[in-house]
C-alpha cells in the first residue's frame, strides 16, 4: 500500500492535484509527477488511468522528451486555479461583462458573463470579497457599451439561472411626463428570464409581477438589485432578443410608425442601428421598418433621410403629416429660382 498516497492526501485530492499539474506544463515525466505528488511512479500511472476514466485525454509517450501530457478533448475540462489565478480571472470577466472590451467584438461581454456565472458556482466565499474590491479598480476607455455594475449583472445572471424572483429599484421611462411626487424610483418585482446585450447596453427580459406582463429593463438604470429564494415555474416566454429590440426601437416611445421601404433589408440594416429600428425583410428589394420617437415628425424624418422611396403603413395620421411637411417644404423653396439642373415639379 502506498502510505503517502493513501493516507496523507487521499485519492480524490491527489488526482485533482495531478490534473492541475498537467494543466500547468505541457509534458511531465513519471518521476517528476511522482516527486511532486509524493507517491511512487506506479501510483502516478494508476491516477492517470483514473483521469482517463473520467474523460480527460492524458497521453503518454516514451523516449527522450517523452512523458505525460494533457491533450485537447472534445469537451473543455474544468480548470484548476489557485487563489491568485481565480481572482485575476474573475476580475477580468467582470470587466469584460461590464463593458465591451476594445477590439473584442459585441459578443465578448455576453461570453464573459456566461463564463463568470459558471465561475461563480465554484468560487470560494473567501475570494468573493477580494474580487468585489479589485473589480472596482478595473476600467476601460473607448468602450461602446454603457457601463453597468458587475454585481448587478451577476445577481441577475444567477436569478435567471436559478429561476428565482428578483427585485430592483427602477426609474420611470424618460417619456413619462407626469410622475407623482416621491415616486420617481419604484421597486419592481420580476421573474427574470434572459439578459440581452446590444452594442450599447445590457437589458433584462423579465415578467413583471405587479404589471402582469412582459417587460424589458435597462440594467444600467437598476439599483439595489436582490433575489429571493422563491423559485418560479417558467412561463412561455417571447424570443428575448427580438422582444428587447422591438421594445428599445419602438415600444418605449410615445409615437411609433411602420414603413415599407423600397430597399433590401441588408441595405437598410447597414444604415440604421439595431437599437433605433426593427428591419424586417419583405422580399429581395423591400423591407418593413418599425421605429419610434418623441414625435411622428422625428420618426418620419429619420426614414426620409435614408434616401430610399418608402410608403407609410401605420399610423394613418402620419400620412397627413407628410402632406403638411411637403407643403412647408414647397413654401420654403418657393423663393429659390430653379437652376438648369433642377427639376421643378
Amino acid at each position: 500500500m502506498d502510505v503517502a498516497g493513501g493516507n496523507e492526501r487521499g485519492t480524490t485530492e491527489r488526482v485533482l492535484t495531478l490534473l492541475g499539474l498537467l494543466q500547468q506544463r505541457q509534458v511531465w515525466t513519471g518521476p517528476e509527477l511522482a516527486d511532486q505528488l509524493g507517491v511512487t511512479p506506479r501510483t502516478v500511472r494508476r491516477d492517470v488511468e483514473r483521469l482517463r476514466a473520467l474523460g480527460y485525454p492524458v497521453y503518454a509517450s516514451q523516449g527522450v522528451g517523452g512523458g505525460y501530457r494533457l491533450g485537447p478533448g472534445r469537451d473543455l475540462p474544468p480548470l484548476l486555479l489557485d487563489d491568485q489565478e481565480a481572482i485575476a480571472t474573475a476580475v477580468s470577466l467582470l470587466a469584460g461583462a461590464g463593458g465591451a472590451v476594445a477590439g473584442a467584438g459585441a459578443g465578448a461581454g455576453d461570453a464573459a458573463l456566461r463564463a463568470l456565472t459558471k465561475l461563480d458556482q465554484v468560487l470560494p466565499t473567501r475570494l468573493r470579497h477580494e474580487v468585489r474590491a479589485l473589480s472596482g479598480s478595473v476600467e476601460f476607455f473607448d468602450q461602446g457599451r454603457t457601463p453597468v455594475d458587475p454585481e448587478v449583472l451577476m445577481t441577475l445572471a444567477r436569478a435567471c439561472r436559478d429561476e428565482v424572483e428578483a427585485g430592483f429599484d427602477y426609474p420611470p421611462s424618460d417619456f413619462v411626463r407626469e410622475v407623482p411626487p416621491g415616486s420617481d424610483v419604484r421597486r419592481r418585482r420580476v421573474e427574470p428570464y434572459r439578459l440581452v446585450a446590444s452594442d450599447r447596453r445590457w437589458y433584462l427580459l423579465a415578467y413583471d409581477l405587479d404589471r402582469d406582463d412582459w417587460r424589458s429593463f435597462r440594467v444600467d438604470r437598476m439599483t439595489d438589485a436582490s433575489v429571493r429564494t422563491w423559485r418560479f415555474r417558467p412561463r412561455a416566454a417571447p424570443d428575448a432578443a427580438t422582444y428587447v429590440q422591438e421594445g428599445v426601437a419602438s415600444r418605449v416611445y410615445p409615437h411609433r410608425a411602420r414603413f415599407l421601404v423600397h430597399a433590401s433589408a441588408d441595405t437598410v440594416r447597414a444604415q440604421i442601428p439595431a437599437a433605433a429600428a426593427v428591419v424586417r425583410r419583405r422580399g429581395s428589394e423591400h423591407c418593413e421598418v418599425l421605429s419610434g420617437g418623441a414625435s411622428l415628425d422625428a420618426v418620419l424624418m429619420h426614414v426620409l433621410l435614408l434616401g430610399h422611396d418608402f410608403e407609410i403603413l401605420d399610423p394613418p395620421e402620419l400620412g397627413r403629416r407628410c402632406h403638411e411637411l411637403a407643403r412647408k417644404l414647397r413654401s420654403a423653396g418657393a423663393a429659390i429660382t430653379p437652376g438648369p439642373d433642377t427639376e421643378e415639379s
